[in-house]
């Protein structure tokens, strides 16, 4: 689910404005279609942990312990993500999102993440399965950037094997 490409122009190219230039409307419904129904990752930086932990009142440790797993990053990494059901729910997923206030920056920042802002297509192939894009809040280039940049500044825990 989490990808960084690195951004645009490199040697002496001229950068392309994004297809999002003019903005992007989204509105979050509720559907839980982002949360729910498909197995995937939500990465987590030392900051969501904290934020996680106070939130449902436990240690750090516990919160690792209790809700998250590691699963295969880069060559001879793992990666922290939550883990999720039997039934490809997220762990939190209780009718709703049990922790909403103190969700991870992966899942705040939906759908403007690097993998769906690549391209107008990958945005469009995910705003069939998503009834908030395209409709709601207009969010402009910079707001939009914005999410992004934190996404980037924020790591993610990871550990060698």
């Amino acid at each position: 689910m989490s990808s960084r490409p690195d951004s645009p122009a490199s040697y002496g190219e001229l950068a392309q404005e994004p297809f999002y230039a003019e903005g992007l409307r989204f509105s979050c419904t509720r559907c839980s279609a982002c949360c729910r129904y498909e197995s995937g990752f939500v990465f987590l930086s030392k900051k969501d942990v904290l934020i996680l932990a106070s939130t449902l009142q436990m240690a750090y440790n516990k919160v690792i312990e209790t809700y998250c797993r590691w699963v295969p990053g880069n060559i001879r990494e793992e990666r922290l993500s939550l883990q999720e059901t039997a039934e490809y729910d997220c762990i939190f997923w209780k009718n709703g999102c049990s922790v909403y206030k103190g969700r991870p920056l992966q899942c705040r920042t939906f759908p403007f993440w690097p993998s769906i802002l690549v391209s107008s297509d990958a945005w469009i192939r995910m705003a069939a399965s998503c009834p908030g894009m395209g409709r709601g809040r207009l969010y402009t280039k910079d707001a939009i950037e914005r999410w992004v940049s934190r996404q980037r500044v924020e790591p993610l825990i990871a550990r060698n094997i």
